[in-house]
């Protein structure tokens, strides 16, 4: 498959006063064209962090050190403003986590999506507000003028999420950054907004990066899977292969944390102890304290690299789950 996007080493820090967070911490990965590409793991691993960066979303005291995020063969970290707000929104585009804090409070639902088009495209403030219209009425919100006429608070959250997607996929992006896009929705606007995100997929032929923590979703939608623990990535591989053989421990325990509709009287896992503080990573795995696998070279040596454990699926441990050919 084609290489759309490419991430190396970034690494992003917040500071404040005597410490450095080190939210994101060497993290490499590619996405493809047409393919959905899932960054899993536990609140505070950096997920988000990751992903705003990719649009040098990162504002103060937070800082991206090093790195490059590659887009049609150019640095997105290098851009000039002008520039990199011509790729935003129209080229790469971000569903935000929580839709009522995305939007402007005070200014009218219509107005906010009709000005991205304005922003973008040479049209007049008639031809945005129909734009506006047609891609909220595509979203499935009946009454579109009167959503579009609307203040972010008269809306429900599904429908707010809704707004967020028109936003996203107006100018029909080569990327789709969707941020916990189903967080705090119940679960039938949950399927709806999942179904959207898969027809868009297959109707813009557009690709997704989907930030989650739920990995039901990451079943149901992605192609491929990237892990996070303490800013870096421990496992990538396909998601099948990641499901049915997880090589590094830390995907194995949440794999076991999740409850499986065929086991229903299983009692859940649960993952020992707590993720450790980002500003006082030690060289060593940083999985280390809550790992039942770990080995005295997993404690005398600095934290290991992603390595080929198997075609395409790469786990960073000196002690995967399963060995080559098991």
């Amino acid at each position: 498959m084609d290489e759309i996007l490419r991430i190396e080493d970034l690494r992003v820090a917040y500071h404040e006063r005597d410490r450095a967070v080190r939210a994101v911490n060497g993290v490499s990965l590619s996405l493809h064209r047409g393919e959905t590409l899932a960054i899993v793991g536990e609140s505070g691993c950096g997920k988000t962090t990751a992903a705003l960066s990719i649009l040098n979303l990162i504002s103060e005291p937070g800082r991206i050190e090093s790195g490059r995020v590659i887009f049609e063969g150019r640095d997105l970290l290098t851009l000039p403003g002008p520039e990199l707000r011509g790729v935003r929104g129209r080229r790469i585009s971000m569903i935000f986590q929580d839709p009522v804090s995305g939007l402007n409070p005070v200014m009218p639902i219509g107005t906010q999506v009709a000005e991205i088009v304005r922003a973008h495209l040479d049209v007049s403030a008639r031809e945005a507000k129909q734009a506006a219209l047609d891609a909220l009425s595509r979203q499935g919100l009946a009454e579109a003028e009167r959503v579009a006429a609307s203040l972010p608070y008269q809306l429900s959250g599904g429908m707010c999420q809704r707004v967020m997607i028109a936003i996203a996929t107006l100018l029909r992006p080569s990327i789709i950054i969707a941020d916990e896009p189903t967080s705090a929705l119940d679960v039938t606007v949950q399927a709806a907004v999942l179904r959207e995100l898969d027809e868009l997929k297959s109707t813009l032929g557009a690709s997704i990066i989907l930030i989650t923590h739920d990995l039901g979703i990451v079943a149901q939608m992605a192609d491929r899977v990237a892990v996070m623990y303490a800013g870096r990535i421990v496992e990538r591989g396909a998601t099948a292969d990641i499901f049915a053989r997880p090589r590094h421990p830390y995907t194995a325990a949440l794999l076991a944390a999740r409850p499986r509709i065929d086991a229903p009287d299983r009692p859940l896992e649960q993952i020992a102890g707590a993720p450790p503080d980002l500003s006082q990573l030690s060289a060593e795995c940083a999985f280390v304290p809550r790992c039942r696998k770990a080995l005295s070279v997993c404690r005398n040596e600095p934290s290991p690299a992603l390595r080929e454990i198997e075609p395409a699926h790469d786990a960073a441990c000196y002690n995967p789950m399963y060995q080559p050919g098991d």
